[in-house]
């Protein structure tokens, strides 16, 4: 059986695994790209080593890099300041009671001036978290809401869900980066190279290759965006469930839930590369139904988790009409 212990374990194991398999995307990619160069300039082999060297080399570098700066990328990203407990008092001592619920250190916290409701945790470990909220969460959650949601995002710290969604982000957006280059290189210069080889009979084979180069670089980066996105809203679901244990009631999280999905405020400083840190979406509206793209589950999926946990009943058709529209 499944533990909130054993989640945290399979979570550091498969941050480790799949920092690998998108490091050995990288290498494949770099392999083929150089080959498909290195056809257009004479050396294939060469050319084929020293991409993929590059290509691994650039991957270990962003992960290094996120590992230990990612965080605070995506603070100032967000325009997130931090804050103490004079400050936001209510809000420090929430997050105070879910890090000692949760075991773990108390994060550092930060408010978005932004009045739409949302927040997201982040960080390399819970030695090094953080937890940002949004000035329009605190206004409009009360206390029992505001627990609901602290510690859904504390949970995503005692998890591990914060490093791996540092890492495999930056390491995902280095494929599609890579694919960029070799797609403009294609267009920009692969055309007039190959043609030079064609006399000496490599140019079939360098067209090939540039073939699955440019395969490649359009279907790599959806690959690894599923892949995550996929990823990502397993770990929705499990952060719910680890706030109920935290606060001992599902209620509270239901009903912030509820009132995120029914807010209409968009929320600016959130951008692509962060939207999958947030407790909901904060880009797109969505309806009831599951996205494969989507790195959210639907909102009404998510409260009838929570209420299979008190065997209350699920939403009504009513209910599920009130957040229609929103994810």
């Amino acid at each position: 059986m499944s533990t909130f212990y054993s989640e945290e374990a399979a979570n550091r194991r498969n941050s480790f695994l799949l920092a690998l398999l998108v490091i050995a995307v990288l290498g494949v990619f770099g392999f083929v790209i150089g080959y498909s160069i290195g056809y257009a300039n004479g050396d294939p082999v060469l050319w084929a080593i020293g991409a993929v060297t590059i290509a691994v080399a650039f991957g270990l570098l962003s992960a290094l890099g996120s590992y230990y700066g990612g965080d605070q990328l995506v603070l100032a990203s967000s325009h997130a300041q931090e804050v103490g407990p004079e400050q936001a008092p209510q809000l420090f001592n929430v997050v105070s009671e879910m890090a000692t619920a949760a075991g773990v250190p108390m994060p550092k916290v930060y408010i978005i001036d932004d009045p739409s409701p949302n927040a997201f945790a982040t960080g390399r470990d819970p030695q090094h978290s953080s937890i940002a909220v949004t000035s329009g969460l605190l206004q409009k959650m009360n206390r029992e809401e505001l627990q609901g949601v602290l510690g859904h995002e504390m949970s995503h710290v005692r998890n591990y869900d914060i490093r791996f969604t540092l890492i495999v982000g930056v390491l995902v957006g280095s494929i599609a980066l890579l694919a960029q280059l070799f797609l403009r290189y294609t267009f920009w210069f692969g055309g007039g190279r190959r043609s030079n080889n064609n006399d000496s009979g490599g140019g079939g084979l360098a067209i090939v290759f540039l073939v699955i180069g440019v395969v490649m670089a359009i279907l790599a980066p959806i690959f690894t965006a599923l892949v995550q996105m996929a990823v990502s809203r397993q770990r929705e679901y499990l952060a719910d469930a680890s706030s109920v244990e935290l606060t001992r009631n599902p209620h509270g999280l239901e009903s912030a839930l509820a009132k995120l999905a029914s807010d209409n405020e968009s929320l600016h400083s959130a951008n692509g590369a962060t939207q999958h840190l947030y407790i909901v979406n904060p880009l797109k509206k969505l309806g009831g139904g599951s996205s494969l793209f989507s790195t959210h589950p639907p909102i009404v999926d998510r409260i009838n988790r929570l209420r299979q946990l008190t065997g209350d009943s699920p939403m009504d058709p009513a209910e599920v009409r009130q957040l229609s529209g929103l994810e």
